[in-house]
């Protein structure tokens, strides 16, 4: 493993390791005013949800590395502390990249980038027409975490009222995360696109309680075949299958030794069969 300090090294070569690392980031696309009324837009990456109740987003315009500046973002919210946060997805993340480009202070990057300004309800900056989900927000802190380039300011936000297109939702008003097609930053000029096979599933064990790879039996836990996600997965069930169902499963399979019925095992597991995985496992966890 290669070892790093991170007062051995300056500081863009961190900011290079830590957004190749800490990825795939979600994107706020925020839009502020200054106190004359001036419009911003601009997308930051250091971003994340941290509450429901209240609902509470944060993001972080950071100090330039380069040269110790401000973003006009952060002297915004400073000025007028309200913030419509808009998500992006992959229809207009060109535009959102062109809207990152360090225009002179005034300019207003909705028209640079060819986005429509819409009237927020709640808040004076306006919202992003184009974008899927939109978040009309309060800034309720702003925290500066240093004063060098390339330290962060929080800026923590209660959204007050959010707009959700129905063009993105599924039979239950849930969001449908196909029809989102979020996009999300990875390091240096790396994107990803949260779509076709990049989006699966895996139950979350909020009520369950799985017996956990430690209670594996040690000749499958230590295969050969099996993968930390496969073992993961057979961890995750909360009781075996009994001797009966394993016989009924079986009682029709070929198979010569161990290796092949962990093979098959895994296919079933790549299937989400996981209690047939677990039939197969026992019945030749000794041949």
């Amino acid at each position: 493993m290669l070892r790093i300090d991170p007062k051995e090294i300056p500081v863009p070569k961190m900011h290079q390791y830590l957004l190749g690392a800490v990825a795939p980031r979600p994107i706020a696309f925020a839009s502020t005013i200054d106190k004359e009324g001036n419009v911003n837009l601009s997308p930051f990456s250091f971003f994340n949800c941290f509450g429901a109740n209240p609902p509470i987003l944060v993001f972080s315009p950071a100090r330039r590395g380069r040269d110790n500046t401000t973003k006009h973002t952060y002297e915004n919210v400073l000025e007028v502390d309200e913030v419509v946060i808009n998500i992006v997805n992959y229809a207009m993340v060109e535009q959102m990249s062109l809207s990152s480009t360090e225009y002179p202070k005034g300019t207003n990057e909705f028209e640079k980038a060819g986005f429509t300004q819409e009237k927020s309800e709640l808040v004076r900056p306006p919202r992003v027409k184009e974008a899927p989900v939109s978040f009309e927000c309060k800034v309720i802190e702003v925290k500066p975490l240093g004063d060098q380039g390339g330290a962060g300011n929080l800026v923590i936000c209660e959204v007050l009222l959010a707009h959700v297109s129905e063009d993105i939702l599924d039979e239950n008003g849930t969001i449908d995360p196909f029809k989102l097609d979020a996009v999300a930053r990875m390091g240096g000029n790396w994107y990803a696109r949260a779509n076709g096979d990049s989006l699966f599933e895996i139950a979350k064990p909020l009520t369950s309680l799985g017996i956990g790879v430690d209670s594996i039996p040690e000749g499958i836990r230590n295969s050969t075949i099996l993968s930390g996600n496969d073992l993961g997965r057979l961890g995750n069930v909360e009781s075996l299958p009994t001797a009966e169902e394993i016989d009924e499963f079986t009682a029709d399979l070929s198979i010569e030794n161990k290796l092949e019925a962990h093979q098959i095992a895994k296919n079933c597991l790549l299937e989400g069969e996981v209690q047939n995985a677990w039939k197969v496992l026992l019945k030749y966890q000794n041949k």
